[in-house]
């Protein structure tokens, strides 16, 4: 069932890699939550793996290829394609509000739209329909990156749906193909999983930006923050457009990496 709220919601969501498409829970997970929600009129997606400052935008005149940011896999996966329409309104809009803050925007028509943004879109919208922007980390701040949400909440009362798409935990070191995508979770994995689902519950915004301080497993869960910073963009959005109320969508383990994403807003 649809919200009664008319905006669209902010969503985090973990992503996977290009064999995401192969897993059949995983992909009907992600139909199923897109197809809860109202159709967006667009889509800002942050990905953890398009780090640029400044803050930058992926193209709007010229045809988005896709980037293939992945090596060592079979050619199928190199063969997908999502041609979602541009989306230069948006662009002009994340610009306007980025920039008042005191964000220098650019734009690089060279960018297509990498595989933390194309695989999950393509589950959740296979049309491939909605206008999509890719919209770069600055930085890994923090704070930084809560403040970038924030500015960037009024574009949910024109319709956009604002998607932060990294991981909940991220640990390749983990990744065993061999043990199967249905694997116990290492200790670490699922422990940071529980305190990040009672924290986002809570609407803790302090414990999640500290997560290193306050999340059991935290180093081992990210030995490196990009896949949880889209997290932090997501937050602000949500949190300076009426609050967090986080909702988790997903949950469950994919090789040990916990795939919990939210609804939030």
């Amino acid at each position: 069932m649809a919200s009664t709220d008319s905006r669209p919601p902010v969503l985090f969501l973990s992503h996977g890699a290009p064999p995401l498409a192969d897993d059949a829970r995983w992909t009907a997970e992600l139909a199923a939550w897109a197809g809860a929600m109202e159709k967006p009129k667009d889509i800002l997606m942050v990905s953890a793996h398009w780090e640029n400052a400044p803050v930058s935008l992926s193209a709007t005149r010229t045809k988005q290829e896709l980037v293939y940011d992945f090596w060592g896999f079979p050619d199928r996966y190199y063969d997908v394609r999502y041609d979602a329409p541009m989306a230069p309104d948006l662009a002009d809009e994340v610009t306007r509000l980025t920039s008042t803050h005191g964000h220098h925007v650019e734009r690089d028509e060279s960018r297509g739209l990498d595989h933390g943004a194309y695989v999950p879109l393509k589950e959740m919208f296979p049309d491939a329909d909605i206008p999509v922007v890719q919209m770069s980390m600055p930085t890994l701040d923090p704070e930084g990156l809560f403040g970038l949400g924030q500015t960037l909440a009024p574009l949910r009362e024109r319709g956009t749906m604002i998607i932060g798409s990294g991981f909940t935990t991220h640990n390749l070191r983990w990744f065993n193909p061999a043990a199967g995508a249905d694997c116990a979770p290492p200790s670490a994995s699922s422990e940071f999983d529980h305190w990040a689902e009672e924290a986002m519950a809570r609407g803790d915004v302090d414990s999640i930006l500290n997560f290193l301080d306050r999340a059991p497993g935290a180093l081992e869960a990210h030995p490196r923050s990009e896949h949880w910073a889209p997290l932090y963009i997501a937050l602000g959005a949500a949190y300076a457009s009426g609050g967090i109320e986080a909702k988790t969508a997903i949950d469950g383990f994919w090789f040990g990496l916990s795939k919990r994403s939210w609804t939030l807003g």
